[in-house]
């Protein structure tokens, strides 16, 4: 077992006192904060998460490893040094794209490492303070709060009553959030001078793309006033700040109550859970304060679902009526048809031809914590037939992978029986998670 670093508890106690701050006048506004970003056990610690989390380098191709080699605590010393005299400012964000689940991609903006330890020691010490604030609605990038706990609440709203959903889509959320309006929401609790100008400066920071013609530079989020970048560590919480505007509007009109309305949001997605007949109201409210906040909804995607009599998808699970043993009907979640597919094109992907000169066991170690990381987050509901499913397409890829890199014909299933996959090379099998999940809640 590790033991908290001494950085670790200092920077929890000083979370603490500002939390509790927070939590006991609802209108006090922090005047002195920059100054805590600057610790040196805010920094220390923020530099550690960040090297946990990892990810690529920004524009200025400095890596962990490079900060290591030069010295870790002269590399955090000089960045003090550059905070507390004010002489700090962000580099440009590096763009990168990722694929979408539809087949589109996402742009995200990487910080340089310098930047995004700056930007986690500005979360240690913000994060606290609009924790207090955060409505009870609002699951995402919260402590002690995830995404199944979200789906959890969806499913507890579907079983008492609230069976007319809008399944909520917005387009572009991060990338569409006003600077104004974000900015006085930050400012209803932060009158640090120092701390607001850096925020607007991450905000206001251009974007750096790498193209086969050289390096092509945009200001589109300081020319339009709008956005916070995908990929920055601060993103998350202000998207959380900026969505709780809509949240608390909404949770006080007429129509939320009339509606008997139930909202649960986690980052950008959301679902509005009303009584029966009363779905179309919470839509057409939805989207006039969606509006009036400059954020636009995107209509090919948000619907309004009857359940029994249709299904919908929250945050990878399916929710809605399904068929037991014997035909009965019953309320409750699965795995989504898209969240299947995915995983399976991943165990594909990791079982490919581009892998062959790699051993059998440094697949087993790559395809190990996906499975894993899968099962793990999919254990609501019945899973049998999904972790059977994502079993067997596993053995079936892997045997095929061990048989082109032996240069043999077949299946493998005699060469390469079960006992060989899961006792010799240890691969993870779903079906015993799901058993032993079942004995541990039991």
């Amino acid at each position: 077992m590790s033991l908290p670093s001494p950085t670790a508890s200092t920077v929890e106690k000083l979370q603490k006192s500002l939390h509790e701050k927070a939590k006991s006048e609802a209108n006090f506004r922090f005047y002195s904060l920059w100054d805590k970003v600057c610790r040196t056990d805010v920094l220390a610690e923020a530099y550690r998460r960040c090297r946990r989390n990892g990810g690529a380098a920004g524009v200025d191709r400095e890596a962990f490893s490079d900060i290591e080699d030069q010295g870790r605590e002269a590399w955090l010393a000089n960045l003090q040094q550059e905070l507390r005299s004010r002489k700090y400012a962000p580099a440009a964000l590096r763009r990168v794209w990722i694929p979408k689940s539809n087949g589109g991609q996402r742009p995200l903006g990487i910080p340089t490492i310098r930047d995004r330890v700056v930007q986690m020691a500005a979360l240690l010490v913000l994060g606290p303070i609009f924790e207090a604030d955060l409505l009870d609605e609002q699951y995402g990038f919260r402590e002690k709060l995830d995404a199944k706990m979200a789906v959890r609440r969806v499913y507890f709203h579907l079983t008492r009553g609230h069976r007319e959903v809008v399944d909520g889509d917005l387009r572009d959320y991060f990338n569409v959030i006003p600077h104004g309006p974000l900015m006085k929401s930050v400012a209803r609790r932060v009158s640090d001078g120092s701390m607001l100008s850096v925020m607007k400066a991450w905000l206001n920071a251009p974007v750096v793309e790498r193209t086969p013609g050289g390096e092509v530079r945009s200001t589109a989020a300081r020319d339009g006033h709008r956005g916070t970048p995908q990929g920055g560590v601060i993103s998350p919480l202000l998207a959380n700040l900026y969505f709780r505007r809509f949240a608390l509007a909404f949770r006080g009109s007429r129509t939320a109550l009339q509606a008997g309305a139930r909202l649960v949001n986690y980052a950008d997605d959301f679902v509005i859970c009303c009584r029966p007949g009363k779905g179309a109201m919470a839509m057409e409210k939805m989207r006039e304060l969606m509006g009036r906040l400059g954020l636009t909804v995107n209509e090919q995607k948000t619907r309004l679902v009857k359940v029994p009599e249709a299904v919908f998808d929250f945050l990878g699970y399916t929710l809605g009526r399904f068929y037991g043993k014997g035909g009965r009907p019953y309320l409750g979640t699965r795995p989504s048809k898209k969240s299947i597919s995915r995983v399976l094109g991943r165990i594909h992907e990791e079982t490919s031809t581009r892998w062959i000169t790699t051993s059998a066991e440094k697949r087993v170690e790559e395809l190990n914590p996906l499975l894993r990381g899968w099962c793990g987050y999919f254990d609501q509901g019945p899973v049998y037939r999904p972790y059977r499913l994502v079993k067997r397409y596993t053995e079936r890829r892997l045997r095929r992978w061990l048989m082109k890199k032996h240069k043999r014909r077949g299946t493998g299933y005699r060469q390469y029986p079960d006992e060989f996959l899961y006792e010799k090379l240890g691969l993870f099998n779903p079906l015993a998670h799901r058993v032993s999940r079942t004995r541990a809640k039991a």
